[in-house]
């Protein structure tokens, strides 16, 4: 009896930590939400490529870059790509490394070896070789004389066959390599899309909250405040910024915020009106819960669902305001990697078609995979086909 009441004593003991140790990281709902995701099969494949042109994007410097990788001079490993070396250390003068100049590209050849990236240029690199006035055409639309003749040897020059120096999609009109400006420019728009939506997204969902559960005057004065600042006309204010301020990334994604976190505002003050008379909430608040507490934990979870389901579709518009802004000039600064800046130089140079095309397929890739994401993160949380299958 005593055995049995101490097996039974062991068994409660260690019930707790079994169960712990047993009990699955997701939600059973949101296990089904996974399998809902993961059912459509282009959104699943969208998603995966999206992550690989994104890190492909982040890895930039290492893929175009008009700086080695790696170097060995004269015994000393080095690491260009991440660290800048004053000429003087190859024998040269007090001024920035060029390493596609011949006389350093000789000198550390013959006392050691280069590691060069798949494209030999940067976003900025302007290709002093070119055989024909920028904006030029591909490299393989050309001819070997054509291409070469600004080398020292002709067509039988060795870096003018080398493959890193080839422009496959051409160069715009500075003469700078495409596929670098549509590596970079991706990072940047991607980059800014993302970091546009998690921040307008945090601002709507608290002023959403806010004005949802606490209701009365709260609401009204925030529905009438929200009215006059959503009917402020973003152009205008981002030309009256420009001629203010100097342009740029963080200035532009500022302002931008501002002028953008209304969207989410309407959904989640909706859930927060319709979740704050429920019965669970005035338990919470007979139970002496704060309403911080009851926002945060109670409510916000409920109100995340119509959130997520948005914000692919607020980073696709992201990404195209920034692209529209760079297309009329008032976007990043003048030289920096910009799809809309490569789409208006296509404008300007209908000879060139390379330009607008390829920034426009870009573009267009931008938008389709979140798209397909979007409908696969809808359809997930979408109560219908999460509980289709259930009994």
């Amino acid at each position: 009896m005593q055995a049995a009441t101490l097996r039974g004593s062991r068994f409660l003991a260690f019930a707790p930590a079994d169960a712990a140790r047993s009990a699955p990281l997701l939600s059973p709902i949101n296990q089904r939400r996974i399998r809902t995701f993961s059912a459509n099969r282009r959104a699943v494949w969208s998603l995966w490529l999206f992550v690989i042109l994104f890190g492909l994007a982040l890895a930039s410097d290492f893929i175009a870059n008009d700086r080695p990788l790696l170097a060995s001079y004269k015994g000393e490993l080095l690491v260009p790509a991440l660290v800048d070396y004053p000429e003087t250390k190859f024998g040269g003068f007090l001024a920035q490394t060029i390493y596609r100049d011949p006389f350093i590209a000789d000198e550390i050849s013959t006392n050691g070896w280069m590691l060069w990236p798949p494209i030999r240029y940067g976003d900025a690199t302007v290709d002093e070789s070119l055989g024909t006035s920028a904006p030029a055409p591909p490299s393989w639309m050309l001819t070997d004389e054509v291409r070469c003749s600004r080398y020292p040897l002709g067509p039988d020059d060795p870096a003018c066959r080398d493959i890193g120096n080839l422009h496959w999609l051409g160069t715009d009109d500075q003469g700078r390599d495409v596929v670098a400006r549509l590596f970079y420019g991706f990072r940047v728009s991607v980059i800014f899309g993302l970091l546009l939506t998690i921040a307008s997204s945090i601002i709507g969902v608290l002023v959403g909250a806010v004005q949802g559960y606490f209701g009365g005057w709260t609401d009204l004065i925030g529905q009438r405040l929200l009215d006059v600042w959503g009917s402020m006309p973003t152009l205008y204010v981002l030309l009256i910024i420009s001629s203010v301020l100097v342009p740029g990334f963080w200035v532009l994604l500022f302002v931008l915020i501002l002028m953008s976190w209304t969207s989410l505002v309407g959904i989640v003050r909706a859930e927060f009106l319709r979740a704050r008379n429920l019965e669970y909430v005035a338990a919470a608040r007979a139970l002496g819960v704060s309403n911080t507490q009851i926002m945060l934990r109670h409510l916000l979870p409920n109100a995340m669902v119509a959130t997520l389901t948005f914000m692919p579709f607020i980073a696709g518009g992201s990404v195209s305001t920034l692209t529209s802004l760079d297309f009329l000039g008032l976007g990043l600064p003048a030289g920096s990697p910009s799809l809309g800046e490569l789409l208006n130089q296509g404008k300007e140079y209908l000879f060139a078609p390379w330009l607008s095309l390829t920034s426009f397929a870009v573009i267009a890739l931008i938008l389709l995979l979140f798209v397909f994401i979007g409908e696969g993160v809808r359809d997930a949380f979408d109560p219908r086909r999460t509980f289709a299958g259930r009994a």
